[in-house]
């Protein structure tokens, strides 16, 4: 989490330290107000914005309905794919979360089989979708030489 992250960036001794920190519109300010607290010069840049999906074709949007896990890296990822669902408390598919933040929004908003990493990050992440796939049933190992490759259809959002 963003807290953590504050408490946990290394300072060096007494120096003045500055952090250039790109961030999206939407975020909080628990990093920024964290570091600043430790007595970091902090200059916040928002650099982007996320913005939900409001128009998807019916085709794309019954395939997306029908794969066993949704992957979500935000939680505004989260918002955006409870508000593309016809009947949310119908859908009870399983949801594989980037992190924590990410799971308790999905939780918040009524999700019910939500998993995620201890640790957040991109190999969590894949571990949480194989975790869900093998739950539900849905997880099929392809061997391609001495490579495993996971096969399965995942709904990745960048709202």
């Amino acid at each position: 989490t963003g807290k953590v992250l504050a408490m946990e960036l290394p300072k060096l001794g007494n120096k003045r330290c500055t952090v250039l920190y790109p961030a999206s519109m939407k975020a909080g300010c628990e990093i920024e107000e964290g570091l600043a607290n430790r007595g970091f010069e902090v200059t916040r840049l928002n650099t982007y914005s996320t913005v939900p999906v409001h128009d998807v074709n019916n085709k794309v949007l019954a395939e997306a309905l029908s794969v066993p896990v949704v992957a979500v890296a935000s939680p505004s990822a989260v918002r955006a794919w409870i508000s593309l669902l016809p009947e949310a408390e119908g859908w009870d598919h399983a949801v594989a979360c980037i992190g924590e933040t990410t799971a308790l929004a999905a939780k918040k908003h009524g999700l019910k089989n939500v998993y995620y990493p201890t640790n957040p990050g991109l190999e969590g992440w894949v571990d949480s979708i194989r975790e869900a796939l093998r739950v539900h049933d849905r997880f099929e190992k392809v061997h391609i030489g001495s490579s495993e490759f996971l096969t399965y259809r995942v709904i990745l959002s960048s709202t």
